[in-house]
């Protein structure tokens, strides 16, 4: 199965269950992909998290149905994954803009939000510059933290500005940005901003180091500001890259973002120069 079909079959699957207990795991597993990969890939594709997505399909049923039957408000609520009305209430006024019960008493309009169509359109005829790299575990030394996958796109950032605001970076460079998911089936990955590791130098303070595997890596080339080039090749190796590439596929739960250092481009990571990868471990299909 290829990435566009497993998006398909993760999308039917939440439509047919969507009033059902649903977990991360149960909907990668229909998708045939890892919860790490499946779950940085939709939200990169799509500019929302998979949990955004069930909450807004939710709450537009609710409204259908809140404006179409009598049934109760505390029944929707039930029904539609919430443990109380006042959750419930809370959750569809900040989406449709009015509370359930100004919808059913005033006629107030209700939103709409739509299950998502994979359809065939075409594009691409650019060149992404990979290489295909094996490569024996490395250590990293860094600062680590672990994040829930909803809230990483704000989350993640933040935890950046934290670490150069501290210091630390004046003590173990960031050349590294590593997302792991050893397991690739839970809601939560951790994340380093690391440097290699030399055990001859000494560090202290609150710093930690992780051993990366021995794997055959996807490397990714970015040029350009760091700030919009990243993102930029990540998409595409989601929505091109992973699609088409008939001869490797993911092979664990890693993903490394490598930085080259910002003082030598005259205008750091804004240089139109700057140079970046993207690190995938992937294996023969």
């Amino acid at each position: 199965m290829n990435w566009t079909e497993s998006i398909r079959e993760a999308i039917h699957y939440i439509e047919a269950n969507i009033t059902e207990k649903i977990t991360i795991g149960d909907i990668a597993k229909q998708a045939m992909l890892s919860p790490f990969y499946f779950q940085k890939g939709f939200a990169m594709l799509c500019g929302f998290t998979i949990g955004e997505y069930i909450k807004k399909r939710r709450l537009t049923l609710a409204g259908s149905e809140l404006v179409s039957s009598d049934t109760k408000i505390i029944d929707l609520a039930l029904k539609y994954g919430y443990d109380s009305p006042d959750s419930f209430t809370k959750a569809f006024t900040r989406f449709h803009g009015s509370t359930p019960a100004s919808v059913r008493k005033d006629g107030a309009m209700v939103k709409s939000f739509a299950p998502l169509k994979i359809k065939l359109i075409f594009e691409g005829g650019y060149t992404m510059d990979y290489k295909i790299v094996k490569k024996e575990a490395f250590t990293v030394i860094g600062v680590t933290k672990v994040f829930n996958y909803e809230e990483a796109s704000a989350a993640v950032p933040q935890f950046w500005s934290e670490y150069y605001e501290s210091g630390k970076s004046d003590t173990v460079r960031s050349v590294y940005g590593i997302s792991i998911d050893e397991n690739m089936d839970g809601n939560e990955f951790e994340y380093l901003i690391a440097d290699n590791y030399n055990p001859i130098t000494e560090i202290t303070g609150d710093f930690t180091t992780r051993v990366i595997p021995g794997h055959t890596w996807a490397v990714f080339a970015c040029v350009g500001t760091g700030p919009q080039s990243l993102p930029g090749v990540h998409e595409r190796i989601f929505s091109e890259w992973l699609p088409n590439c008939k001869d490797y596929e993911i092979a664990a739960g890693y993903n490394i973002e490598m930085y080259s250092d910002p003082a030598e481009y005259p205008q750091g990571i804004q240089d139109d120069n700057y140079y970046s990868e993207i690190w995938i471990p992937v294996r023969h299909k």
